[in-house]
């Protein structure tokens, strides 16, 4: 089972994988997430009435700060030189959710899957952060992987 798993040696030990034989690609990953709420929660910030600022914007570059971070926050993550990191956040009245997309891109030798889940989950908390002295019912949820392309595994795009 242990060979299943690229980040454990032979003894099961924790290992950062060698990526120095891989040929550099152009790599990109894309994903997404929500943060559900009440209504009224969703109508301050499209009414920018939260106290605390422009949830969208804040969220936004904390997407984006939390990309280029990912390396200090999940073990065995390797350090890469990011390109682009896009984060959008959009509103959804039918849903009262925010919808998160974030899209990371370089040329190198390991994909930007962790970053660009990063993105989306620290967009997401900084929302329910910036949200939660009105709403603290708020969920976060569907968070994943939708596209990834790069690298010797080729494309996957999530149905």
């Amino acid at each position: 089972m242990a060979d299943d798993f690229t980040h454990l040696d032979a003894e099961g030990n924790a290992v950062m994988v060698d990526v120095s034989a891989k040929d550099a690609t152009e790599r990109t990953a894309t994903a997404k997430g929500s943060v559900i709420m009440a209504p009224e929660t969703l109508q301050r910030i499209l009414d920018r009435g939260v106290k605390k600022g422009d949830v969208l914007s804040v969220a936004q570059l904390a997407g984006i700060m939390a990309a280029k971070r990912t390396p200090d926050l999940i073990p065995l993550c390797h350090p890469l030189m990011l390109t682009s990191v896009k984060v959008d956040l959009t509103c959804d009245p039918a849903r009262n959710a925010v919808d998160i997309q974030a899209t990371c891109r370089l040329s190198g030798q390991t994909g930007v899957e962790m970053e660009a889940l990063t993105a989306v989950t620290v967009a997401a908390l900084t929302v329910y952060d910036m949200c939660k002295a009105v709403d603290r019912g708020m969920r976060i949820e569907d968070v994943r992987l939708t596209h990834k392309s790069g690298g010797k595994s080729g494309t996957f795009d999530a149905a």
